[in-house]
């Protein structure tokens, strides 16, 4: 037990040291939501004229509607941020030579999850703290109940980022990975409206929403922040997390997937 504590708090260090040294992946994973927040939000307001009441029974503004999208949205693009990392490390040799320490594969591998989503909750209460001082702020108690919300739904997108590392082969072939999955996942998805909306356009639109994954881990966080409990967004997030663990554990496996590729 004394040896695995060990590797996991080894590998979390690294990954925050990795982090303090990247200054420009802070501002960024801030700007981007910020930019969001401020600039677009007031074009989809007045394009949507939303007053939003259900599910939470009071009125919130379309500002304090996206936060929890927003959110999401840090959770999303910094699992796919370590998953590129994940790449950097596998061509530099790194990755293999963490893969062959005595610790199993599978631990290994979690801790590497688990520092990814830590440094994602600090991102994520980052831009909290910026956007409340803007006067976009969330009941009191949802900044402690969404605590394992975010905990859920980082978990689950690392684990996305972590399978699609184990399959992509090149550093250069990242990028066009990436735009299949992050903006599919973030602009289908009700992070930005919600999918009553959604269907008054469309009911593929509507129906292909709600089997996104990135939509329960939104609808998660958004129940959470009001301290409230979205049980169905629950269990899709945990049920995702653990297949796309899955998948991972089976891409690196060195039996069948990425490392016998390379071989």
């Amino acid at each position: 037990m004394s040896g695995a504590f060990l590797v996991l708090r080894a590998i979390v260090a690294r990954e925050a040291l990795r982090f303090v040294r990247q200054r420009e992946r802070f501002l960024a994973a801030l700007v981007r939501p910020m930019v969001w927040l401020l600039v677009f939000a007031a074009g989809f307001r007045a394009a949507l004229g939303m007053s939003i009441i259900p599910p939470y029974q009071t009125y919130i503004t379309y500002e304090t509607y996206i936060i929890p999208g927003l959110c999401g949205m840090i959770l999303l693009f910094n699992g796919m941020q370590s998953s590129l990392s994940l790449v950097y490390d596998r061509e530099m040799g790194s990755m293999r030579l963490l893969l062959t320490s005595p610790m199993p594969r599978w631990w290994l591998l979690v801790c590497k999850l688990i520092g990814s989503t830590a440094i994602s909750i600090l991102q994520v209460y980052s831009f909290l703290a910026v956007a409340a001082l803007f006067g976009i702020t969330m009941p009191p108690l949802g900044y402690v109940t969404v605590l394992p919300a975010l905990l859920l739904g980082g978990l689950m997108l690392g684990g996305l980022g972590l399978a699609l590392s184990s399959f992509i082969q090149q550093l250069e072939n990242f990028a066009g990975v990436m735009n299949f999955v992050i903006f599919p996942m973030f602009f289908l998805s009700s992070a930005l409206y919600p999918l009553w909306k959604m269907a008054e356009s469309s009911q593929l639109l509507h129906d292909i929403c709600a089997l996104n994954p990135f939509t329960h881990a939104v609808e998660m966080i958004r129940f959470a922040l009001y301290a409230e409990v979205n049980i169905l967004a629950i269990f899709v997030t945990i049920a995702a997390g653990l297949a796309f663990l899955a998948l991972a554990l089976w891409g690196y496996d060195p039996a069948r997937g990425m490392i016998r590729r390379k071989g």
